[in-house]
């Protein structure tokens, strides 16, 4: 190789040394600085990362601070709270899931008396043993082993059931242990002597209580009876000695005894009565009844009040209202008999109103029926209004202290609404009248409206006369309801004007100017042949006077539905001008058998005096024994039993005879006459198998309906009709 391709080759490889020195210096440097910026990098981040340390370092060193500042408070509530534990007097300690005590208060540990045993880390069950063996619980009737058996069972529920428990010194703690979500048990030991000793002198004073309770109820229904039975013999003998022959002066004597003892029989019902409700001792005993018939009893009662004061009683019954209902009728008439007798008390002119309405609810049977008695007395001062329903309490002024009374009618009233779930409320307005009403919810007798017979033909047009305008409109409402036009006039004079195309007159007795009977009289004097009724508060005095031979009937005032739809029946037979025909007589038929069991002889003759006027075969049994055997030889239509007598009672003798009655068939009615008022009053009365009661002192017009009532259809009707007039007019 020639000297100049060596030099061209050594050039050569010359050039490409140093080309690959350039090359590998270009990735020497990348490299280099690539390092460099991963340096600077990582140099960030351990710069970062100090930070971090450091501020991981400070939290932490925070941390640390709060956590000791935490324990610290935890240690001082933790301290706070177990000394307050320490001080409470009941019993507090801790149970672990495997029954173990893990801590207890000193309370808690002074029941076992410093045995060395009970320690935190103790067993339940050797808590149990100890209180047994050392004779500190009192296990009463159980063995201790079954004492502790008992005691084991009930800590191992889920949440054991509060126990008391008696310690040998007679404290008695309630042990109250609730169960936590890891098994653990807090366990409470609540010393509850005071509160068992506090238990036992309430139910001694509770027992003294119902003994005094006992006693009182027992003095009152002897004292019932014991004053009653006399009484029996003193209201009775007046009422039966009114009725002779007596000068005007005897006549007041009689009168004023009479009245007397009435007035003292209302305030021993009142003060007994009373009683009851406070000692929740009155109970309700529902039956079917009539109410309106039950109205109108009441109003009867009190007629011969309202004919003293020249007062017009008043009776606005719905005409679509049913009058059947279930309630007990016994305090629906007591509760009407001190609204109306107080609106007749403290009205002394104008009249008194009994109006009834309600909506009824024929699918679910029943109604809700409300009752006012509106009158135009005295009327109420307004901030006296709700002190007239306290005990005891009457309106103290100068217009009526001339009315006596007990302050209890209102009271008792309303509490026996009260007990029928009902509310009774008052409206008066000083010097005009007032009007007390309640509401109660009653279940229905019937699920019919009440049906009205047929208007007789011809009976198209009737006159009503009557001066009392709320009378007309009450009388009017109800013939318009049935399809009748009525004309209604205020006096007799208008009347007379009015007769032309009449074919009914309905007048008022008692009116100014011409009163009802002289209406009739006029009337005939023209020639007109027109029915006439008339209507009087009053039917023996109207039946009495010449006039009455120109009427076709005399109807007691207020008039019930009843009665009123039968008399129109009875006027058919008279339209087309003809005379009125005398009613044909009934066919005869055998007396009324009436049994009488009563002990005391002057009872007997009082009783005997008030059904002298009554056409029945009455027999008298001495006591119980003689009941029972007279009722099955004489066979009664009814008996009216006494209850206290001597050998068997009259509730005992009931009882036989119903017994009898089981074997023989039939059910004859027992009426109780009794002087007793609290001693098992009327449940106790019923229960025996007696249908009805009356309480002594006896009433003659209680008696006689009684008699009417519960005649048999095959007896002759024990009253004549002038009889039931003049009981009606009292």
């Amino acid at each position: 190789m020639s000297l100049a391709n060596k030099l061209a080759l050594e050039r050569r490889g010359r050039l490409a040394a140093e080309r690959l020195l350039e090359l590998k210096e270009a990735e020497l440097s990348a490299a280099n600085r690539k390092l460099g910026r991963h340096a600077a990098a990582l140099q960030g981040e351990i710069v970062e990362t100090r930070a971090e340390v450091a501020n991981f370092k400070t939290e932490n060193e925070r941390v640390k601070s709060e956590l000791g500042q935490a324990k610290q408070k935890v240690e001082i509530a933790e301290r706070r709270l177990w000394h307050s534990v320490q001080t409470i007097t009941d019993g507090f300690a801790f149970f672990n899931s495997d029954n173990r005590m893990i801590a207890a208060n000193s309370s808690y540990l002074a029941a076992f008396d410093g045995l060395e045993v009970i320690r935190p880390g103790v067993h339940y069950v050797t808590i149990l043993q100890s209180l047994t063996d050392e004779g500190i619980i009192d296990t009463g009737k159980l063995t201790p082993e079954a004492w502790r058996e008992l005691m084991t069972e009930r800590w191992l529920q889920p949440q054991p059931e509060p126990i008391t428990v008696r310690l040998w010194n007679n404290q008695y703690i309630k042990l109250v242990d609730r169960r936590g979500h890891g098994g653990d048990i807090v366990s409470l030991g609540l010393n509850i002597t005071e509160a068992v000793q506090y238990e036992k002198q309430l139910k001694s004073a509770q027992a003294e209580a119902e003994a005094a309770s006992r006693a009182k109820s027992t003095f009152l229904a002897n004292m019932s009876h014991e004053i009653r039975t006399p009484m029996n013999g003193v209201v009775g003998m007046a009422e039966l000695l009114c009725d002779t022959g007596l000068s005007e002066e005897q006549q007041l004597y009689v009168e004023t005894i009479k009245k007397s003892g009435e007035a003292l029989l209302v305030i021993i019902n009142d003060v007994l009565d009373y009683s009851k409700i406070e000692a929740q001792k009155l109970q309700l005993h529902p039956e079917p009844f009539d109410l309106e018939r039950c109205i109108h009893d009441v109003i009867m009662l009190l007629q011969p009040s309202t004919r003293e004061k020249n007062l017009t009683l008043l009776v606005d019954f719905d005409l679509f209202l049913p009058t059947v209902y279930v309630g007990d009728p016994g305090r629906i008439r007591q509760v009407l008999t001190n609204l109306i007798g107080n609106a007749v008390k403290f009205t002394s002119k104008g009249h008194v109103l009994v109006r009834v309405t309600g909506v009824p609810d024929l699918e679910n049977g029943q109604a809700v029926v409300n009752i006012a008695i509106e009158d135009t007395g005295i009327g109420i001062p307004d901030g006296k209004i709700n002190h007239i329903f306290g005990e005891f309490n009457q309106v103290e002024n100068e217009r009526n202290r001339q009315f006596d009374g007990t302050g209890l009618g209102l009271a008792i009233s309303k509490r026996l609404v009260d007990l029928m779930r009902g509310e009774m409320w008052v409206t008066s307005e000083d010097g005009i009248g007032s009007c007390f009403g309640f509401m109660v919810p009653f279940e229905l007798g019937t699920t019919e409206l009440p049906a009205h017979p047929p208007v007789p033909e011809g009976l198209r047009r009737m006159l009503v006369v009557d001066d009392i305008e709320a009378n007309r409109t009450i009388l009017q409402r109800q013939l318009e309801q049935i399809g009748m036009g009525v004309v209604t006039c205020a006096n007799a004079k208008e009347a007379l004007e009015q007769l032309d195309q009449i074919d009914l007159v309905l007048t008022d007795h008692n009116m100014p100017g011409m009163d009802g009977l002289e209406l009739a009289e006029a009337i005939r004097a023209t020639g007109s042949e027109v029915p006439i009724i008339l209507l009087s508060s009053n039917t023996t005095y109207a039946a009495n006077d010449p006039g009455a031979k120109h009427v076709h009937a005399i109807l007691q005032k207020p008039l019930p539905r009843a009665d009123l739809f039968s008399h129109l029946q009875s006027v058919g037979p008279l339209l087309g001008n003809q005379k009125s025909a005398t009613p044909t007589s009934a066919p005869e038929a055998r007396k009324m058998r009436v049994l009488a069991a009563e002990d005391n002889k002057t009872n007997q003759l009082v009783f005997r005096k008030m059904v002298k006027d009554a056409d029945i075969d009455l027999k008298f049994a001495g006591n119980g024994v003689e009941v029972v055997e007279l009722f099955q030889s004489f066979k009664p239509d009814m008996i009216f039993m006494d209850i206290s007598m001597p050998k068997m009672d009259g509730k005992e003798a009931a009882t036989k005879i119903r017994e009898i009655e089981k074997e023989t068939g039939g059910h004859i009615p027992i009426v109780a006459l009794t002087a007793h008022a609290m001693d098992g009053d009327d449940q106790g009365i019923l229960a025996s198998g007696i249908d009805h009661y009356l309480t002594k002192p006896l009433r003659k017009p209680e008696i006689h309906s009684k008699l009417r009532e519960l005649c048999p259809a095959e007896a002759c009707h024990p009253l004549l009709e002038e009889n039931v007039a003049e009981l009606q007019a009292g």
